[in-house]
């Protein structure tokens, strides 16, 4: 039983929600599919340097796949299925820390868009090494707004970007 039978299957009990733990080949295709037919709020982790490399990596294990989809329309879909990338990096003292919160906005001739909402900035480390920071905001009001209000969650978004700048 491969990854990818066992998200059709999943499909065909109509879930709502897809979660994958760890997607790292053909099973690709079957979650970006997920994603773009009305499971919102599916998600799934993936190996990648930083956000931006997510979405290369993304692309890569789709081609290698074997699928022949154009690679515009193959972009066009990555960005319609996936809305935010969370990336989590292993910081020198050890500890995993999420170091950047990354929307994916749009495809365009040929390149998916991103806004950068949040970064992790390494301050000094503490007297007994351990990494300190501080999350900063970009200053950019999310496009998903309108599904936050829509869910009751405008205000909120916009207090934690009005008060992170």
């Amino acid at each position: 039983m491969t990854i990818r039978h066992l998200l059709r299957n999943a499909l065909r009990m109509r879930p709502d929600r897809i979660i994958v733990g760890e997607v790292r080949g053909d099973e690709v295709v079957d979650m970006l599919q997920a994603m773009n037919t009305g499971h919102d709020g599916s998600f799934c982790t993936i190996h990648s340097n930083g956000p931006r490399d997510a979405l290369s990596r993304l692309e890569n294990m789709v081609a290698l796949s074997g699928s022949k989809l154009p690679m515009d329309a193959l972009r066009t879909q990555i960005a319609s299925a996936v809305d935010l990338i969370v990336h989590v990096e292993r910081m020198r003292d050890g500890c995993r820390r999420v170091t950047h919160i990354v929307e994916v906005t749009d495809a365009n001739d040929g390149v998916i868009k991103m806004q950068e909402l949040f970064k992790f900035e390494v301050q000094n480390g503490d007297a007994e090494g351990n990494v300190t920071g501080k999350f900063q905001c970009s200053g950019a009001m999310p496009t998903f707004l309108q599904r936050a209000l829509y869910f009751g969650l405008g205000d909120e978004l916009r207090a934690i970007v009005r008060d992170a700048t």
